[in-house]
């Protein structure tokens, strides 16, 4: 365990302590998430918070912790797996190190590009919440729900249409194996960063773009020091809520059912929620920013780079082996499904 994650389970320990009798007997669950207040996480969170509290009348509180607050998104992950926090909400691609199968969302022009039907694909694939789910609890990781934040827009600071147009384009991506080669294999020179250190490094032209759906765009202001929005079609961000099997496993049956409905219920809420921020948030844009070029690519332009995006799926393979073979087939035959 780190140095972090010591000290904070040691915080909560001695909170526990020092609680009343009365107010001990409460459940208090700790959500954190990888996002700002007032992002699409944040609303989940906060909507999950409301509905578990209700339900119970108080016998189980939530407290939110939005970015930064407890460490980077991994460490997130590790509290979580060590049962300090009961919940996290992070985005595949900062799981890469400890789920290298999860990664398989982060493969470009693999998902459907209808919105909506990756939204039903990842509320009731078999892949994800069965085979998929297994490795998560090697990990000590229990997979409540996954859903997409939206389309993937490219900011940037030149025009791009072609593979060609990335040569020597610095694109920042989350620090992931798959997103490193992905981007690589569609041209460019893929740069991970920490989210935080984005907005500074398109500022400092320390990096050409980066990749990100519009409400996370428009929340962190990366249209300020960016001049292109591109929608490639590549693929869309997948999030993750997930607690530790330890902690899962050790609560009675109606709680573990309790959760099992409430993150069932709130898979209507967070499309709408997508849905909404992705519209309202792009308006905002255009008016902060009313000189920004907005560009959707044509399915030819489209084409170039699903043909080089191939090339990632071995990738995949490699890192994760006859297993991640065994995931790949089974996402790209429930793709092929949907699309009939």
């Amino acid at each position: 365990m780190t140095t972090f994650k010591k000290q904070f389970k040691a915080l909560v320990l001695s909170t526990s302590v020092a609680l009343t009798p009365a107010l001990a007997m409460a459940e208090e669950w700790k959500f954190a998430i990888e996002e700002i207040p007032g992002s699409i996480m944040d609303a989940y969170a906060q909507e999950f918070k409301k509905r578990i509290e209700d339900k119970t009348k108080g016998d189980v509180t939530i407290k939110v912790y939005p970015l930064g607050t407890l460490g980077t998104p991994t460490e997130l992950v590790e509290l979580v797996a060590d049962g300090v926090v009961q919940f996290a909400n992070v985005s595949v691609g900062n799981l890469g190190t400890i789920v290298p199968e999860s990664q398989i969302f982060l493969l470009t022009y693999t998902l459907p590009s209808d919105s909506a039907v990756i939204s039903d694909l990842l509320t009731s694939s078999q892949m994800i919440y069965g085979e998929l789910g297994k490795d998560f609890e090697a990990k000590g990781l229990k997979l409540h729900t996954m859903y997409s934040e939206g389309p993937q827009v490219w900011t940037t600071n030149r025009e791009i249409r072609t593979p060609n147009d990335f040569d020597n384009f610095k694109m920042r991506v989350m620090v992931s194996p798959i997103l490193l080669k992905a981007y690589e294999d569609l041209g460019a020179s893929p740069t991970p960063l920490p989210f935080g250190e984005v907005y500074g490094a398109l500022q400092l032209k320390q990096v050409d773009g980066q990749i990100n759906p519009v409400p996370a765009i428009e929340e962190m202001k990366f249209y300020e020091v960016t001049d292109y929005m591109i929608w490639a079609g590549e693929q869309e961000l997948v999030t993750s809520v997930m607690s530790g099997t330890d902690w899962y496993d050790s609560l009675p049956a109606e709680r573990q059912q309790l959760i099992g409905e409430t993150t069932a219920e709130m898979q209507n809420f967070v499309q709408g929620v997508v849905t909404e921020f992705n519209e309202d948030k792009l308006a905002k844009i255009k008016a902060a920013k009313p000189d920004i070029k907005m560009i959707e690519l044509t399915e030819e332009e489209r084409s170039a780079f699903r043909e080089r995006s191939k090339a990632s799926h071995s990738a995949y393979i490699d890192i994760t082996g006859k297993r991640g073979q065994v995931l790949l087939d089974a996402l790209l035959a429930e793709v092929e499904a949907v699309k009939h």
